[in-house]
């Protein structure tokens, strides 16, 4: 049966019932409003873990910074009997600010104070005191440090510091009223302690870039310990591959010692994952140890990436085996920690590469350590001119780390070559975020191009008096696509090298430096 509403029906329904649809809609903008505050808002009760509670970090599992363990033992002693150091008139240390490069083991130390002392842990991430509401931040700090007080003697643990505690003043135009800044005054309100308690609680935190924090936070009273955790030195490499290799069978050919002196600059982390990674492919080989060549791989994937399936053609394997081959050879000529691999296989963004393994671990270089890996760097393409009689791009890497380490030696460390005419000896200039002349920077630009230019003909030098050499090993990589340590050293015993540290090099070529060194005039 149908039937029509005529016009004064319809408005005369929508008059009668317009109240209720308001009502209604209202209704539904509260409903979405609240749960959009309480979603954006969330819980402002901080996340505690006790150290009872939850499995500890046991101070001896802390392996390879035994120089920050040594530091922050004093403060477990004085959470656990803050009566022995009370009766010497002692104050505790108010914060300790743990800094260094990600996955050196600060949120484990952390923990492992907590553990040590027996104290509760509370953990916390400084974004997580930025939140979209001026105030919030700061209402989840004094309820953290509120919470920790309750606890008696209590650790709190504030990871990534500089995400709310970044140098103030840094634009905006809001006088200090923003999120960030406010959770920052809150959280230099609760270190200086204006309801000073006994001391039970101490604040640890983390940063990786400790230049970008306030000052206010570094100043005694605040943080008064800065302890450096720093990637371990080649002991603290070992202790921490055999501590993460508990559980996992390894092969007899795997020695963990080896390991530690090849992966130099390694953080735990970085260890440790190393470790996992071999495992899963020792897995998925169906082998019942690790092998060394699973570890192997696993160190590869991490340092160049995996192993790609793009295939090159025979020009450009030709162009890659002269292009590494020569980056070889020019460090076994000049005397550097020798190559311990060759391959013209595509890894990550690479096409080809080839890795060393340092002797030993060092910390200082001279002006002729720089520059020998100056001449290393510029070997590929040195190669490439040297054999092919053209460039190409893919040097484009090699070219970059070569400008960054020539501006480094002039601008930072005073290694630059004589640019004055009355020959007088290089100086430091300053770099960063420092004004300088533009005839500063056409100096810098000058002497760091010197450097480069120096290292490219001694480069082509070293090649052309040892050109049998690097026709060899280009063809034994074209043949194998990756040659071992072993193979390495069997091609070089097989001729009778020239190089600086070995015996004269016979003749020096003037060659044309890369466009990335071109004359002063053509820099603009």
């Amino acid at each position: 049966m149908a039937f029509a509403l005529t016009t004064d029906q319809i408005q005369e329904f929508a008059f009668d019932w317009y109240p209720v649809f308001g009502v209604v809609f209202m209704a539904m903008l509260l409903f979405v409003f609240f749960r959009l505050m309480r979603t954006t808002m969330g819980s402002t009760k901080p996340e505690t873990v006790k150290a009872s509670r939850t499995e500890p970090v046991l101070w001896d599992e802390v392996q390879g910074v035994d120089a920050a363990k040594d530091e922050l033992m004093d403060v477990a002693e004085w959470l656990r009997d803050p009566e022995r150091f009370a009766a010497l008139g002692a104050q505790p240390p108010r914060g300790v600010l743990l800094f260094g490069p990600p996955g050196t083991g600060k949120t484990m130390l952390a923990r492992a104070v907590a553990a040590q002392a027996g104290v509760d842990f509370f953990a916390a991430s400084g974004s997580s005191f930025v939140e979209m509401f001026v105030g919030r931040g700061a209402a989840r700090i004094r309820r953290l440090f509120k919470e920790a007080r309750k606890s008696g003697r209590a650790v709190i643990f504030i990871d990534e510091l500089d995400a709310v505690g970044g140098a103030r003043g840094g634009g905006g135009g809001d006088g200090g009223s923003s999120e960030r800044e406010q959770a920052l005054n809150q959280l230099l309100v609760e270190l200086d302690g204006f309801e000073r308690d006994p001391g039970t609680v101490i604040v640890i935190a983390a940063s990786n870039h400790v230049d970008k924090l306030d000052h206010a936070l570094l100043r005694p009273g605040r943080f008064d310990r800065q302890v450096l955790v720093a990637p371990p030195d080649r002991q603290g490499r070992e202790a921490i591959l055999r501590a993460h290799a508990k559980g996992k069978p390894l092969g007899p050919d795997l020695d963990l010692t080896d390991v530690a002196r090849k992966t130099t600059g390694m953080t735990g982390a970085q260890l440790a994952n190393a470790l996992n990674e071999g495992a899963i492919i020792a897995g998925r080989a169906n082998r019942k140890a690790m092998a060394r060549e699973d570890l192997d791989e696993a160190l590869l994937r991490q340092a160049v990436g995996s192993q790609q399936a793009r295939r090159l053609n025979q020009k450009e394997r030709r162009i890659v085996a002269y292009h590494e081959a020569g980056h070889a050879l020019c460090r076994r000529l000049l005397g550097l920690d020798p190559p311990e691999i060759l391959s013209i296989v595509p890894r990550g963004p690479a096409l080809g590469f080839v890795g060393h393994s340092p002797q030993e671990d060092t910390y200082l270089k001279s002006r002729d350590e720089l520059l020998d890996e100056i001449v290393t760097l510029l070997g590929g393409r040195a190669a490439e001119e040297e054999v092919l009689g053209n460039s190409y791009s893919g040097a484009v890497d090699d070219l970059a780390r070569v400008h960054a380490v020539c501006k480094q030696m002039v601008g930072e460390f005073g290694m630059g070559v004589a640019i004055d005419a009355d020959g007088a000896p290089p100086i430091a200039l300053p770099t960063g975020d420092y004004a300088l002349s533009d005839r500063t920077r056409r100096d810098v630009d000058m002497a760091a191009m010197n450097l480069a230019r120096e290292a490219y003909r001694r480069a082509r030098a070293l090649l052309a008096a040892n050109r049998e050499c690097l026709d060899d090993l280009a063809a034994n990589a074209l043949e194998r696509e990756t040659l071992t340590r072993e193979d390495l050293d069997e091609i070089f015993a097989a001729h009778d090298l020239q190089g600086e540290h070995l015996g004269a090099v016979r003749g020096t070529l003037p060659a044309a430096m890369p466009a990335l060194f071109g004359k002063p005039a053509e820099r603009g």
